[in-house]
């Protein structure tokens, strides 16, 4: 019997000594949590924006680059190139990487 209480009372130290550590760390990951997710959603922008496709083409040499379609999918880009007209094809994710020209 006396193993018994012993033990029991042993438990008891053990849990009532551990509630106030894990609460200090608990209130201390609040702050850290918050700025990280903070930091992860500022930018809302899902897709390639049109003004992004067109100033990425310009930039690969389309000359007069206007937005020719527009779908879920894809962003088409078509301008003048040094022989004449060009279209190139846009992924419409964050980035705009380019499908084919």
């Amino acid at each position: 019997m006396t193993h018994f209480l012993t033990k029991a009372c042993l438990a008891a130290v053990l849990a009532l000594a551990s509630i106030p550590a894990t609460t200090s760390t608990a209130s201390a990951a609040g702050p850290q949590t918050r700025f990280v997710v903070e930091a992860q959603y500022h930018h809302p922008i899902r897709g390639c924006s049109p003004m992004h496709a067109v100033r990425k083409a310009r930039y690969f040499g389309l000359h007069r680059a206007q937005i020719t379609r527009m779908s879920p999918r894809v962003v088409v880009v078509a301008g003048r190139d040094r022989g004449g007209w060009d279209r190139m094809v846009f992924a419409n994710v964050r980035g705009c990487p380019l499908i084919r020209r």
